[in-house]
């Protein structure tokens, strides 16, 4: 079992996803054996993800090697602390948000469960991978599942944002290809720690083409996290997703930013000779302006989910921020602030439904509205999700930003990371409390909700344990810390990932 363990997170969500396309599980009136079966495969998913957390942790990163074919030629996983810190990360999700679905929303569509499993699977695999064409294989698998997905249920709106969300992803995947090719023809190799050691040693003709394409990657990775100016999507298409949906989909963006901190820390890192920190200089602007643009958006936005996903766009302008400051302490920042902001996030896309849910026709919309029938219970639940985002104390947001500003000490960029992110925060809360005070102190005079809007047992479940997760992050804080700096200590050493991949000395 120890010996397969990389492997595992991908094989329970695709032979789980298979299974629940055949009997006992498919059929019409299957839900209640479809729902048992989908939530037993995410807890299994999530037990998985803690021994894999714990056995990296006690020895280290763990190389897997597909039908025993070594690196570089072979498909190689490669479970790292981080790697294996984001797999549990996303179990979690994906029970919170299965959870969550199975109050009705799971019913609109039979294939529901199935391309949630598989769009765990792409996650995961995205997480693992250790070379770069696999990387592109997982992108795809992810992006069909989040095709399905996002028009699930029906409706215009979410067929138009469907369009525009395919288009976008199928540029993407273009350039990812031409860029894939580029670097091949040049180093030989698509395995990461493999093209670590070929990168310095390339001839100067040859190392414009490595920089053409590595900043071909960074355009599909930006279009993936949501970077500005490839941000213009991501608000409107998450807003029309339904909420569990749009809640997983908190994740998408956090593997394109993933990926930025994978590939341009071991590949166009500091050993990268002509090519170090290459992408440093764009990072730097971009991620500040992401920042702004959805802090502005998240202040101008019309509604709680349009809120929500504005806040994404500024979650990454964050975690750029982090990458930019080049040092594993600001990676080690980054990646707490990254594991706070996905679990918020969703749980504010839950909660804007449950408000929805309750207002009739004006949704989550800022205008006067019914009275919340739950008035206390979502209210409650709104004032802990709001003090998480805009990082007050003691939720995880406080800690999330406290050490990426630490990290931050030192260097050249000090003024732009302090004031941007505390300036945020503060519109942030303003724009909070506007949402607030239209969502539950404006309404009409009359009351005519009746029992049948009340959010069910599995609605409050998948949201509290989203919400819970916060303050636990705060609690067990020091622990957590520590885990992030070795973590992030574990990425940057480039010379302990070649030695794992049994690549020393490379093929030149």
């Amino acid at each position: 079992m120890m010996i397969h363990l990389p492997i595992l997170p991908i094989l329970i969500p695709m032979i789980g996803g298979l299974l629940l396309l055949l009997p006992p599980f498919a059929g019409p009136r299957r839900f209640k054996s479809r729902r048992a079966a989908a939530i037993a495969l995410c807890v299994a998913q999530v037990v998985c993800a803690i021994y894999l957390v714990m056995t990296v942790l006690s020895d280290g990163g763990i190389m897997y090697a597909v039908g025993d074919w070594q690196p570089p030629f072979g498909i190689i996983l490669y479970a790292d602390q981080i790697a294996a810190m984001l797999i549990l990360l996303t179990s979690f999700l994906g029970l919170c948000v299965t959870l969550y679905a199975c109050a009705g929303t799971d019913v609109q569509g039979k294939y529901f469960h199935p391309l949630i499993q598989f769009q765990l699977l792409g996650i995961y695999g995205a997480f693992l991978t250790n070379d770069l064409f696999n990387l592109f294989v997982f992108f795809e698998v992810l992006l069909i599942a989040s095709y399905a997905l996002l028009v699930h249920a029906g409706g215009k709106q979410r067929t138009a944002a469907s369009v525009h969300y395919v288009i976008l992803n199928l540029i993407g995947s273009s350039l990812f290809l031409f860029a894939l090719g580029t670097l091949y023809g040049i180093t030989g190799t698509l395995n990461i720690a493999d093209m670590a050691l070929r990168i310095p040693h390339l001839s100067e003709s040859n190392q414009l083409i490595a920089q053409a394409g590595g900043s071909l990657l960074l355009i599909v990775f930006g279009l993936k996290s949501a970077m500005l100016p490839l941000h213009f999507w991501l608000p409107k298409t998450y807003a029309a997703a339904t909420a569990p949906v749009a809640a997983l989909f908190a994740i998408m963006t956090k593997v394109g930013v993933y990926c930025i901190f994978r590939v341009y820390t071991v590949i166009y890192g500091e050993q990268a000779g002509g090519l170090a920190n290459m992408i440093e200089p764009w990072i730097w602007p971009l991620a500040i302006v992401s920042i702004a643009i959805g802090t502005i958006g998240a202040l101008a936005s019309t509604n709680l989910r349009m809120l929500a996903g504005n806040l994404v766009i500024v979650s990454v302008g964050t975690l750029l921020i982090a990458f930019a400051l080049r040092t594993p302490e600001a990676t080690a920042a980054g990646m707490l602030y990254l594991v706070h902001s996905t679990l918020i996030t969703a749980a504010l896309f839950l909660i804007a439904d449950m408000l929805g849910q309750q207002r009739g026709r004006a949704l989550d919309f800022f205008v006067v509205a019914r009275k919340i029938k739950q008035h206390t219970l979502l209210g409650i639940m709104f004032l802990i999700a709001a003090m998480t985002v805009a990082g007050l104390p003691p939720f995880s947001g406080f800690l999330g930003k406290l050490v990426i500003l630490q990290s931050a000490t030192g260097s050249d960029h000090v003024i732009w990371v302090w004031s941007m992110i505390l300036v945020s925060s503060l519109v942030t809360i303003v724009a909070l409390s506007r949402a607030g005070t239209s969502l539950f102190w404006r309404y009409a005079s009359t009351n005519d909700a009746s029992d049948e809007n009340n959010v069910s047992k599995w609605q409050l479940s998948g949201a509290l344990l989203l919400l819970i997760a916060s303050p636990a992050i705060a609690l067990f804080g020091n622990t957590i810390v520590e885990y992030t700096n070795s973590a992030a200590q574990q990425l940057h050493d480039i010379p302990y990932l070649i030695e794992a991949m049994n690549l020393e000395g490379g093929t030149q």
